[in-house]
């Protein structure tokens, strides 16, 4: 009885430990969009579903229009747009994410289009090792800004975080609920080194 009750503890703890840790390690560097932030190389928009139509879910327009307004206001000096290139839609989300921030004022030359970044450490990792940026600002949803952050400071950028306004709607909620496995899970990949590629 104690080694099961022991369990019932422990093992909660565990899995959220990394979560904790994130956060915590991170939230200086964490803000809502329109707070002021040093100026970096890139905004990192991190890419999310695209429709069968190819308009973009909320969550993308929320971060492209995060990463553009980072842009027009200077602080950034172009966007590195990172997502699945060959994702369900048949659009591309980087694609669809240039379209967006063309639309919002972007020039088109200001713009990278990463297709590979199929994971937030793929797009971390690509962000420095085949774009070049030494500094970015990632444009993410809040409940997703420690992880990314983190894991762009692992890949050696100086990472700072910007989202949207916080909406409570259900997919907030999972997307919260997501964050604690997830994180353990990028904690296990960063561990092992794991690869990426290479090709631009």
């Amino acid at each position: 009885m104690r080694w099961a009750v022991a369990a019932v503890v422990l093992i909660p703890a565990l899995v959220a430990a990394p979560w904790a840790w994130t956060r915590l390690t991170t939230a200086s560097s964490i803000s809502e969009a329109g707070t002021a932030a040093e100026h970096a190389d890139a905004a990192l928009v991190l890419g999310a579903r695209v429709y069968e139509d190819g308009e973009p879910s909320r969550f993308l327009r929320e971060r492209v229009e995060v990463g553009v307004a980072l842009y027009l206001d200077g602080t950034v000096d172009e966007l590195i747009m990172s997502g699945d290139g060959d994702d369900s839609s048949g659009y591309g989300e980087p694609t669809v994410m240039r379209a967006l921030a063309e639309a919002l004022g972007v020039p088109a030359d200001a713009i990278v289009e990463d297709p590979l970044g199929l994971d937030t450490y793929s797009s971390c990792q690509r962000a420095a090792e085949v774009y070049g940026a030494s500094s970015v600002i990632v444009a993410t949803q809040e409940f997703h800004e420690p992880r990314a952050v983190w894991l762009c400071e692992q890949a050696g950028l100086e990472a700072q975080g910007r989202y949207p306004a916080i909406r409570l709607t259900k997919s907030t909620v999972l997307g919260n609920i997501r964050e604690v496995p997830a994180i353990a899970k990028a904690m296990l990949d960063q561990a092992r080194g794991r690869e990426v590629s290479a090709e631009g």
